[in-house]
């Protein structure tokens, strides 16, 4: 699983076009719960699309879901990707009440998250 998750997040970092030096990404994965119904999943993915209007220290935003090949992303379906301008710009939005209301609608359909955080390098 770590190989597999260490690699989406390496490709979703090369994906971005402009890499700016000591951004810090926010990268989350989410597995949901086998009863949670495909309108709750989707309420989840507008719910998380709406915090960069809601919260000014998101600097980059992207998600997709999974279209692994090698069906390495054990049971985790969404991928979350979110650049902050560095690591005290994270450090304020995880407090930050949209996303405290975030995770309230999130916890009740979640199975697993996780969740890799990084200083983004050039070299």
């Amino acid at each position: 699983m770590t190989k597999a998750l260490l690699t989406a997040v390496m490709s979703a970092a090369l994906a971005t076009a402009t890499i700016a030096e000591n951004e810090f990404r926010h990268v989350v994965f989410f597995k949901f719960k086998a009863e949670a119904t495909p309108e709750q999943v989707k309420e989840i993915e507008k719910a998380f699309a709406e915090l960069p209007k809601k919260i000014d220290s998101i600097k980059g935003y992207e998600w997709g879901t999974s279209e692994s090949v090698e069906k390495l992303n054990d049971g985790f379906t969404h991928c979350f990707f979110v650049t902050f301008k560095d690591k005290a710009a994270l450090e304020a939005y995880l407090p930050h009440p949209a996303h405290k209301e975030f995770g309230a609608k999130l916890k009740p359909l979640l199975e697993k998250a996780f969740v890799f955080d990084y200083t983004a390098k050039k070299d």
